[in-house]
Order: C-alpha cells, then structure tokens, then sequence
C-alpha cells in the first residue's frame, strides 16, 4: 500500500491478546515500507480469555503471510497438531464421530464421492466417513507427518491440519514478532474516547490521563467492547434463542493420556465439554447454559472428569452468542470478541480474527474512510457469522438426544430460515447447498450429517450415470491408497519428539 495525501497515518490497536496481536503482526507485515505508524494500547491488568486454543487450517496460510517458522511457532506456544474434532455423545450417548479437515476421496469431486458413499450406505454396505479421508484416518489412528506432501501423486497432500497452542503464549509470539517490526506498545487502561464532529473516534482516553490520538482504530477489547459498544454504540445481536450456551468455566489440568492430535468434544447434560492436547498440559471446558445447570454444578462435574490433576483453579466466563450489527463504525473495526462471538464447538474464533483481517486488507480505508468500503466489510462479516451459526446449531438441532430439558429444548427450536433451506434440501436430495462467505465447505456438513444420522431420502444421481462397476473399483482402490498412504505416518506423539518439541 503506498502512501498518498489521503493515506491513514497512525492506526491504533485498542487491546491485546490473540486479536490485537494478530491484527498488530499482520498489520506490520502487510504494511512494511508504508509511513503508517501502528500502536497497541493494552493494560497488562486485564488478563486474556484464552479459551480459544483450537484452531482450523486456515492459521497455517496466515503464519506464511507472516513468514513465521513453523517449528520456532510450536515451540513457543507449546503446540501440537490438529487434524479433527471428534464428537463423543452428540447423536446418542455412546456414538463418536469425527469431522476431520480436508476433503473425503481422492481426485474426485465432493458431490460425486458424496453420492457413491450414501449410495453404498442405501445399498446396505455402509463404511465410516473418516476411512475415505486422508486427515480423518490420521486423526483415528493417531498419526501425523510432517506437512502436506509435495508429491502431486501422494494422498498425503490431501492432509490438512491445524493447531492446538497456548492462547497466552500465542499472544506473547505475535507480539515479539509485531514489536520487532515497528508496532509501538503502550501500557494503559483505556477509559474513556473522544470523539470529532463526524462521530469518528478522535482520541482514546487512558486511566493516567494520557490521550491516544488516531486517525484509524482496531477494536480488540474483548468482551468489554470499548469502542465499537460503549463509544459508538453498535447494537448487538442476540443469538441465544438458537445457541442457548451462555457460560463456560475452564482449566487445565496435567496430561495423562495419549497425544491425540484431534479436539474432542463431549456432549454433556447441559452443554458440552473439550479436551484440547497441548505438549505440556492438557485444556478443559465445559461449555453449558446457565437456565439449565448452575455454575458450581458445572464447575464440580469439570474437575470430577478430568483425566489429570487441574494445574490452577477453574475460570468462569460468561458470553451470549451473537454478533455486533455493524463491526465497522466510521473509523473503527472491531475484530475477535469484540465484533461478536460464537462458541468455540468448531474452533472458529482465531479464524474469525484472520478472516476479519483479510477483508480489512481488501478493503483497507484512506481518511475519507468512504462509507461503501464499511458497508461492504459489514455485509460479508454478517453473512460470514451467520454461516458458522447455523454450521453449530446444526450440531444441537440434529442430536437425537432427549435424556435433559437443555437437549430437548436443542431439539425442538425454530431454525434460522437459511439452516432449514440446507437441511431440507439434503434431506429430500442429498444436495448440501452453499452460500456466499461459508466456513465449512460440503466436506465438512456431511461429516455432522452422517455423524448425527441425517440421512438424505435419496442419493445424487449422477453416480448412476457412470459405469458400476468402473465406479465401485476406482472407489475401493482410493480407500485401499488412503489407507496405505496413512499407515507410513508416524504417531503423533513420536512426531513431535522427532521434531524436538517433546
């Protein structure tokens, strides 16, 4: 971006954590060479969530725009690899399944492998979903390699991965990585902004009665929404009516399983719990509604399910699902969970941040701050939010399980009218429709489809067109590849210790 007479000189990052420190890494690799000056204004006494330490495939892609080591990464967030959610008690108590990352087959289309595998299924020669992929054999049988092959021919290139990371240490990393490269800090509690006779943000007003001037500004203040709620008053929209969930209490706890290199999500009475794997210890969660489980309830069913000693005492958050009307106000953007927030069931709220921050650069303002350019970054950020809503209300709202108020409750709302189109749709033709800005690709509805035994009442046609036994041969020698191709992998675990990590 080269710098013009209109050009934005002084951006101001309101909080630190995972979002200010994403925006303030990406933000000074983007902008190397431009006369922009970049501060982050955070107070160190204000701690960070860090509840959010699962993450989606997209993370690797913003560590080569930041042109970050992979291993120095992992060994200072205390990492490992992730390659899938697996669901415990979701359908049914008793029922696992997985949602791995990538695609199912191999050089084949989603719709084509979709109608074989469901035509199979209605055949009576069902087969578990993850053996027709790359990620979810790895992530059942425990295995990781290095990274996607370069070997076009190679199943392995279908391998898709992500992390599990320290939140706190990520955001110490980024940091580091931001202030080597010009991003000024600034120790302070903000309390107060100014405004000019636009309604633009003018100055942040800190406790010590410094003021904070800039001509563009980044809200990363949390929950606390300091800017874009409490000065410029962008209403909130409540989605607890579809995802009730509203408390999570946290801990982490020593490590005494094995290293699966997947999050595990337990459905519970009222909500749901994760196991998140780092090198060095282990997250827990338990994610519920307040209406139906009291917090000391909650919090004494955490600690009695943990497999290790918990390392600190359990913290209680408190959220409500929804997102801000308008994340870009004038001449402010709030980014992480100050533009909204969506439980972390599917590891979305790092991604969120990255995605934010990909749209901003896309359409990155002068001072004129034309209001066209926010209009368009609100409407894809809205349409981007919703998708992953009824991605997770699908979880709830398709679970056959009726052993609590909360799951019933799940079992019988309204949808929102975009998850009732999807669900119809695959129901009456095994088609999974996609909109504009989606998250989770067809790959991934299907794995919680079959996972929570929606079941389409016929299957695509056009597998019918091509020749059976042609089709059912290329097929089983796809599965024998992945297979064969999986099996050279070595154990996660022993991965990590080959890489110095362990």
């Amino acid at each position: 971006m080269h710098p013009s007479a209109r050009g934005v000189r002084n951006l101001v990052i309101v909080g630190g954590g995972t979002a200010g420190w994403m925006a303030a890494a990406a933000l000074a690799r983007v902008l190397t060479g431009s006369s922009c000056e970049i501060t982050l204004v955070e107070s160190e006494a204000i701690g960070t969530i860090g509840v959010g330490e699962a993450t989606i495939p997209s993370l690797p892609a913003f560590h080569r725009l930041l042109e970050v080591d992979e291993r120095e990464f992992l060994r200072a967030t205390r990492a490992t690899f992730k390659l899938a959610i697996q669901f415990r008690d979701w359908g049914s108590i008793g029922e696992v399944f997985l949602h791995p990352f990538g695609p199912y087959g191999l050089d084949t289309q989603h719709s084509l492998f979709q109608a074989y595998w469901l035509k199979r299924r209605q055949e009576g020669n069902p087969s578990p979903l993850e053996e027709w992929s790359v990620t979810g054999l790895a992530a059942s049988m425990g295995r990781f390699g290095t990274r996607p092959s370069s070997d076009e021919s190679s199943p392995l290139r279908n391998l898709s991965y992500a992390y599990h990371l320290d939140a706190v240490l990520y955001a110490r990393f980024l940091r580091t990585y931001a202030e080597n490269r010009g991003v000024r800090r600034i120790e302070g509690r903000v309390v107060g902004v100014t405004k000019d006779g636009r309604g633009f943000v003018e100055a942040l007003c800190l406790q010590d009665g410094r003021s904070i001037r800039g001509d563009f500004f980044i809200d990363c203040s949390g929950f606390e929404a300091l800017v874009i709620d409490k000065a410029l008053q962008s209403p909130y929209i409540d989605w607890s009516h579809w995802l009730p969930c509203d408390r999570a209490v946290a801990v982490q706890c020593e490590s005494a399983g094995n290293l699966a290199p997947f999050t595990q999500s337990t459905a519970r009475e009222c909500g749901w719990q994760w196991r998140i794997p780092l090198q060095h210890r282990v997250g827990n969660g338990y994610v519920y509604s307040s209406a139906h489980l009291s917090d000391d309830a909650a919090n004494t069913k955490l600690l009695e399910r943990l497999e290790g000693a918990p390392l600190s005492d359990p913290r209680l958050l408190r959220f409500k699902a929804g997102r801000r009307m308008q994340a870009w106000v004038g001449n402010c953007v709030a980014l992480g969970l100050a533009a909204g927030f969506l439980e972390p069931l599917e590891s979305t709220s790092i991604h969120l941040v990255q995605t934010g921050l990909g749209r901003l650069f896309a359409l990155f303002p002068d001072r004129d701050f034309d209001p066209a350019i926010s209009a368009e970054y609100n409407r894809l950020t809205a349409l981007e939010y919703e998708r992953v809503r009824d991605f997770l209300i699908l979880h709830y709202a398709a679970s056959k399980r009726d052993d609590t108020t909360f799951w019933r409750a799940c079992r019988t709302m309204p949808l929102p009218e975009t998850l009732t189109y999807k669900r119809e749709l695959f129901e009456r033709t095994g088609v999974i429709a996609m909109m504009e800005e989606e998250t989770f690709l067809p790959a991934s509805w299907l794995a919680i489809y079959a996972g929570l035994h929606v079941w389409p009442e016929r299957y695509q046609p056009i597998v019918d067109l091509l020749a059976p036994g042609e089709v059912a041969g290329r097929f089983e020698a796809m599965r024998a590849t992945i297979r064969k191709a999986v099996q050279m992998l070595p154990a996660h675990a022993n991965f990590l210790e080959e890489m110095g990590l362990r």
